[in-house]
Parts: C-alpha cells; sequence; structure tokens
C-alpha cells in the first residue's frame, strides 16, 4: 500500500487566559483521520489536496493521512477492517458491499457528474455499445466501480459478458495505451483522468457511453455507519474542510495555487504542468454539482438508477431492502453554512 502523508498542522491556540495568568492552555491535539482512495492520483481528489494546502482541515482540528490502494474493493475492505476512518469507493462496489453485510455509507458524493465512460480509439469505426460485441473492453481493476459501470452499459445494449463480449484487466491511464497498441483491447472503461492520459499519450479516443449513462455519479467518501453515528462531529469537519477545498478550486482565479496543491499529494502528476491544468478543469467540472444541489449532496433518484442498474447486470443478486439507506445527507446543511 501506498503512503501518502499530510500532516495538516492545527491552527494557534488562542490565548485565552484569566486576567493574570501566567499559565497557558495546553494545546489540543489534531485527531488522526485515515482516508484510503482508489488510486494514488491527487489531482482525483482536488478538494481534498486543496483543503490540506489551505489548512482547512487544520482549522477544523483533523490531521488527515492519504492511503491509496488498488480499486473500490480494497477500500472497503480497509474500511471493513478498520485500517481507515474514511474511504472513497465507487456507488456500484458501495452497494455491493451493503449487500454482503458491510455497513457503510456513502457521506460525500465527490463526483455528482459521471465519472467513467467507455473509451474506444478515434478511428476505429465503433460508434455505440452495440458494436462492441464480440470485442474485448480494457479495465483497471476486475471489481473497480468501472467495471460495474460499463457491465450496466453493455448489459442495457443487450450483450452478455463472456458471450458477447469480454473483460481485460490492463490496468490504469497509460497501461491502456499499451493495451490498444497491442491489439489486447478493442474499448476501455475509462475514469475522467484515464481519458486525459489517453489523449495526453497521443491516443486519441471517442467516448460511446450513452447519454442516460453519463449521469452516472462517481466515487464518494464512506464510513462505517456505526463510526459515523459515533463520530458525528467528524465527518461534518472532514465534510466542511472538503466542501471547502471545493468551493476554492471551482474559482478559476485559484487554479495556480490548486495545481500546487495536487502536485504536493503526486508530485508526478505535476511535472506536466500543461496536463494537470487541463485533467484538473475537467475533474473539477465532475465534481460541480448539478443545478439545485449542493456539495456533497446525495441524489436518491441517481442512488435508484446505480441500483437498477446494478440488479439489471446481475452485479446485484437481489435488491437491498432499502437503498436509501446507502448514503446519508445528514450532514450537507452544515457544509453549506460553512461556506
Amino acid at each position: 500500500m501506498r503512503w501518502i502523508r499530510a500532516a495538516a498542522l492545527f491552527a494557534a491556540l488562542a490565548a485565552a487566559m484569566p486576567a493574570g495568568s501566567v499559565t497557558a492552555q495546553e494545546p489540543t491535539s489534531p485527531q488522526p483521520i485515515t482516508v484510503v482512495l482508489a488510486n494514488p492520483s491527487a489531482i482525483n481528489i482536488t478538494p481534498v489536496w486543496t483543503a490540506i494546502g489551505e489548512n482547512y482541515f487544520a482549522e477544523e482540528g483533523l490531521e488527515v493521512s492519504i492511503q491509496a490502494v488498488n480499486g473500490s474493493a480494497a477500500v472497503l475492505q480497509a474500511v471493513a477492517a478498520g485500517q481507515a476512518q474514511i474511504g472513497q469507493p465507487g456507488a456500484g462496489p458501495t452497494i455491493n458491499a451493503r449487500a454482503n453485510g458491510l455497513d457503510v455509507q456513502f457521506f460525500y458524493n465527490l463526483n455528482p457528474q459521471s465519472a467513467f465512460g467507455i473509451l474506444v480509439p478515434a478511428e476505429s469505426g465503433l460508434a455505440a455499445p452495440t458494436d462492441l460485441k464480440g470485442k474485448v473492453i480494457g479495465v483497471g481493476t476486475a471489481d473497480g466501480a468501472e467495471t460495474a459501470f460499463a457491465r450496466t452499459i453493455m448489459t442495457d445494449a443487450g450483450l452478455e459478458e463472456g458471450r458477447d463480449y469480454e473483460f481485460l484487466v490492463v490496468g490504469d491511464g497509460g497501461l491502456a495505451v499499451a493495451g490498444f497498441t497491442r491489439g489486447d483491447i478493442d474499448a476501455y472503461a475509462a475514469a475522467t483522468s484515464d481519458g486525459a492520459i489517453l489523449d495526453q499519450r497521443g491516443l486519441k479516443t471517442t467516448n460511446i457511453t450513452p447519454p442516460a449513462f453519463r449521469s452516472y455519479f462517481g466515487n464518494g467518501f464512506v464510513a462505517l455507519s456505526s463510526f459515523i453515528e459515533e463520530n458525528p462531529d467528524v465527518i461534518e469537519k472532514f465534510g466542511r474542510a472538503v466542501a471547502r477545498g471545493s468551493t476554492f478550486a471551482m474559482n478559476p482565479a485559484n487554479i495556480e495555487t490548486v495545481l500546487e496543491h495536487t502536485a504536493a499529494g503526486n508530485p508526478q502528476e505535476g511535472e506536466d504542468k500543461n496536463f494537470a491544468r487541463a485533467l484538473t478543469t475537467a475533474i473539477i467540472a465532475r465534481q460541480t454539482p448539478p443545478d439545485g444541489k449542493r456539495l456533497g449532496e446525495n441524489d436518491p433518484a441517481a442512488w435508484d438508477a446505480w441500483h437498477d442498474s446494478l440488479i439489471a447486470s446481475g452485479d446485484l443478486d437481489a435488491p437491498l431492502p432499502d437503498i436509501h439507506e446507502a448514503y446519508t445527507n445528514r450532514f450537507v446543511e452544515a457544509w453549506a453554512q460553512g461556506l
């Protein structure tokens, strides 16, 4: 596992002392929080690294550590094992985890716009999911959110995995370029960052995701329901800092500062400034709530859509008793008031 330490130092203690006192109050130590991600990209979590760089977590009394693992399933395993208090999986894996008895809740929807798409080479002649019959679709991980997303699209197109098409694990981003070059894959289930990498490497692609699926939201922050109930102050503080980070990052005037913050989280991503700027702009657009929604807010209709699609694709054996227990909007109002 790859650790990226982000020590968010707490603000100086106010000198609120009785008159004549000569003894300073002991400072309160910041509360450590471990957040585990499905991949090591810092740009994918621009609001978090912005919150770290702008000391928003510090002002909330939190010391945040970032850990990257491989895929949403590994994120949920880490949360279940107590290796992290907060994780950032996709909706599909979260729903499946709940079906398997893990009482985890989505408390902050970081990517309310679709995070994934099915990409094909621009000159391939492939124009729709139905054109992928008999083809191979590359994915980052076998059990990642992008795989569930692509399977749902293919099922909707009347195509069945193993009979009409195959998935092949090729890895993230740049590794997919090799898959296309060797002829191993005909399409790729990609996150926004993967698409930007393919473009940077000179592979022009076309997104053949049907319009109906472009509103499926992406990864967000989860915690065990028990942790949320026992530590509502931590969830409120964490979410408020992230919302403040989003607000700062959404201001175009702050783009250079934002790039510095994400480069601190992943220096390699920041080496090509033009690429980093283009990817960050795309990520911020994806993380901007639709009209009428607030930062972090979960859309009940979108959860219904995810739930129904997983059942239709066979990724979910049976409906959950109540899909709306998979998320909470309990803290959204407090976050909005903190901006």
